[in-house]
């Protein structure tokens, strides 16, 4: 019996060199999440872009993906030390600071992981479909 030599897998269908983009890209993507902001799951959307920009491997789609993510995480942290600096940063009560805290690592989770699942799902598109 002959073995089959055909890739089985996209992973195994890439090519094993290319050279990362994975930075610009990302911002690229990153660019798109903030300008469609007002699309509801637009962190996703960011990370599509950048994982099908992107359009190499599967590991530098992640990075594109994480490095939209970030890019896209940036305002949220603007606005939440705008709103520590409206509130009075010294004045505010500890359990505002904690709760803002907590709900920025929620923000964070919620952006920079969706944006990691659009680098994957870039990549898929651009290669499946």
């Amino acid at each position: 019996m002959v073995p089959d030599s055909s890739p089985s897998t996209l992973r195994d269908r890439l090519p094993a060199e290319t050279e990362s983009n994975a930075l610009i890209y990302g911002l690229v993507g990153g660019v798109v999440g903030i300008v469609l902001s007002a699309v509801p799951l637009s962190t996703l959307l960011g990370g599509i872009v950048a994982g099908y920009l992107e359009g190499g491997r599967f590991d530098d789609e992640l990075k594109a993906g994480a490095v939209a993510g970030g890019v896209m995480f940036v305002p949220f942290v603007a606005l939440f030390f705008l709103l520590l600096a409206f509130l009075g940063f010294g004045g505010a009560p500890m359990a505002l600071g904690v709760f803002g805290a907590f709900a920025l690592v929620l923000v964070a989770v919620y952006t920079v992981g969706l944006a990691v699942l659009g680098g994957y799902l870039g990549v898929y598109v651009r290669h499946e479909l």
